[in-house]
């Protein structure tokens, strides 16, 4: 970006260990209050297609192509069509505005371009070609994003699991209530053989199941894109070769289905964190961020159904510095899983001057700066303020693309006295820059137990069961 003063902005509310931090949602609202202070803005819409369907249809301002600060249009729709594609997802982008700007756009997703992974990602998980159509003019009208309906009921004898990549969770319910938990750490990344997962996954069943006269129904969560039980995207699964992931583990739940022969449901857990938060608040129009060894993003609507869109908000940018943290799958700059994660976590007490051991998983890590924590180290407490103020700043992001009037926080990230503080601060970023959103919205973080296993008991209402049908 060229240096003047519509790229210089700070925050209000300073990370205590970021101080290069540039919100995307300050860039952002000062490009738009440019453009439109300018008397010249041109209009420009973004539409997501999947299949026959527009699934979403995004329009925006930019600089007329002979204005001063036209090469920022650039970076301006670089970064929103990078955020479209992973809270909206589609295998098919058309651009409608300035030639020059879709032809760029285009160069950036092609086999050569910066966000070939993107392309290719959604290529994968929705087993069509990507393409992006630039064009001047073309009618783009909104279809109304398909809504599914959650079952939200925990009648009968329910396991409920939820798979991270540092540790997995399940949980026994009975009518509602949960008569055996159990949180268990494991290093599933790594793994380049599908058994471990099948034998994993099996095995934490197999102990749920024991404290109950019956199964009644599973349903689970984890991190990636999941389309009618397959496995089309999965952090747990990168160990696994392409060849092997396509022969073992799209198929794995549909797999383990088979063996219990009950109703099966697995979606994205940011999904299950969304449905956790409504069914604990009895509200809707929620968006749930999980703050594990990555960030998950799931959203609930008004009628308290989820949506067919990703919610990836570990891909979506959050900060604008090109001198960001780099994602290690997308090797892109400023995304979220660099900070509201435990990856954050590590890199900002790395950053705090904590030493940890080569020994350490990045569980461990986690575990050891919430002791630390704990005993009250000063040096945690300003690890904690800052992802709080990155989790401000972009909850005033992602109100700009969601429909929304509560956040709920979860994930190991907000385990013990890090939760609060992290509570706290987003709210003073929100009270201090964005009041009129401040009065909008509330953010929720649960209680301990919750916090922890709330995910898993969640998934547990997920299948539908012959009874309640």
């Amino acid at each position: 970006m060229s240096g003047n003063l519509i790229t210089l902005i700070k925050p209000r509310v300073l990370p205590p260990l970021d101080d290069s931090f540039m919100p995307a949602v300050l860039w952002n609202h000062n490009f738009q209050f440019n453009v439109r202070n300018s008397g010249g803005g041109i209009p420009l819409t973004i539409a997501l297609k999947r299949g026959d369907i527009l699934i979403k249809v995004f329009k925006t301002q930019v600089f007329p192509p002979q204005a001063k600060y036209a090469s920022l249009n650039y970076f301006y729709l670089e970064r929103l069509v990078k955020t479209l594609l992973w809270i909206y997802g589609g295998p098919k982008i058309i651009i409608v505005g300035p030639q020059e700007i879709g032809e760029y756009i285009k160069r950036l997703y092609s086999q050569k371009g910066k966000r070939f992974f993107d392309a290719n990602f959604m290529s994968n998980i929705y087993e069509k070609p990507f393409s992006i159509v630039a064009c001047s003019a073309e009618q783009v009208v909104p279809v109304k994003e398909k809504s599914i309906p959650l079952n939200r009921q925990l009648k009968g004898c329910r396991i409920g699991f939820d798979l991270g990549a540092s540790d997995r969770k399940v949980s026994a319910v009975i009518d509602g209530k949960v008569v055996f938990s159990e949180e268990v750490v494991w290093n599933p990344g790594v793994q380049t053989n599908p058994n471990y997962h099948y034998h994993e996954i099996m095995s934490m069943l197999h102990r749920a199941a024991a404290r109950m006269p019956r199964i009644d129904a599973i349903g689970g969560s984890s991190a990636g894109v999941y389309i009618n039980n397959r496995v089309m995207a999965a952090s747990i699964f990168r160990g696994i070769s392409s060849d092997l992931f396509e022969k073992r583990v799209k198929n794995i739940f549909l797999d383990i289905q088979k063996e219990w022969d009950v109703p099966f449901k697995v979606i994205n857990d940011g999904e299950v964190t969304a449905l956790a938060g409504s069914m604990s608040l009895k509200v809707n129009a929620v968006l749930g961020v999980a703050m594990g060894s990555s960030e998950a993003g799931g959203y609930v609507d008004r009628k308290g159904n989820i949506t067919t869109q990703l919610n990836e908000l570990a891909f979506v940018p959050i900060d604008f510095n090109e001198q960001a943290p780099i994602d290690v799958w997308s090797k892109d700059y400023g995304c979220g899983v660099q900070y509201l994660s435990q990856v954050a976590v590590i890199r900002l007490a790395e950053r705090a001057g904590i030493i940890f051991s080569e020994k350490q998983t990045p569980a461990e890590k986690l575990k050891f700066v919430q002791k630390l924590l704990a005993k009250g180290d000063s040096k945690v407490v300003k690890i904690f303020e800052t992802i709080g103020v990155y989790l401000g700043y972009a909850i005033a992001h992602y109100a700009d693309f969601y429909d929304l009037e509560h956040i709920l926080i979860l994930g190991r990230v907000t385990s013990g006295e890090g939760g609060p503080i992290i509570l706290q601060k987003a709210i003073q970023v929100l009270q201090e820059e964005f009041v009129e959103l401040f009065n909008k919205i509330s953010i929720h973080l649960p209680d301990e137990s919750i916090r922890r296993v709330g995910q898993s008991i969640a998934a547990a209402s997920l299948p539908l069961v012959n009874s309640e049908g």
